[in-house]
């Protein structure tokens, strides 16, 4: 059974920062691709980042420079760090594993239940 636990969302003020992270748990033989997502009131969900097996990232132009995705292997685990954190950016975050292998060789997309962060004054 695969687990996926997701936390760091909060209240922050413009300009400030937040760190997410989101593990994947149980019967897992790989993880391929990592990202995060988010929506906001109205909107539809948009891609922040996402990270690939090897390294290579990709970004959102609105988060270019501010945001930063990253991965731990051994841990199963995808970070967002957020830094410079504008109003705009307040919306759900959900993080996604769209390719995991498990120990029983099915590949399986994977979805975080969603944190919220809040951009305000």
């Amino acid at each position: 059974q695969v687990q996926l636990v997701e936390s760091g969302g909060g209240l922050v003020q413009p300009g400030g920062s937040l760190r997410l992270s989101c593990a994947v748990t149980g019967s897992i033989f790989s993880v391929n691709a990592m990202g995060w997502y988010r929506q906001a009131p109205g909107k539809q969900r948009e891609l922040v980042a996402d990270i690939t097996s090897g390294g290579s990232t990709n970004y959102a132009d609105s988060v270019k420079g501010r945001f930063t995705i990253s991965r731990d292997n051994a841990k199963n685990t995808v970070y967002l760090q957020m830094n410079s954190l504008k109003p705009e950016d307040t919306a759900v975050y959900y993080c996604n594993f769209p390719s995991v292998i498990d120990n029983s060789g099915g590949e399986y997309d994977y979805w975080g239940q969603g944190t919220q962060v809040t951009v305000s004054s």
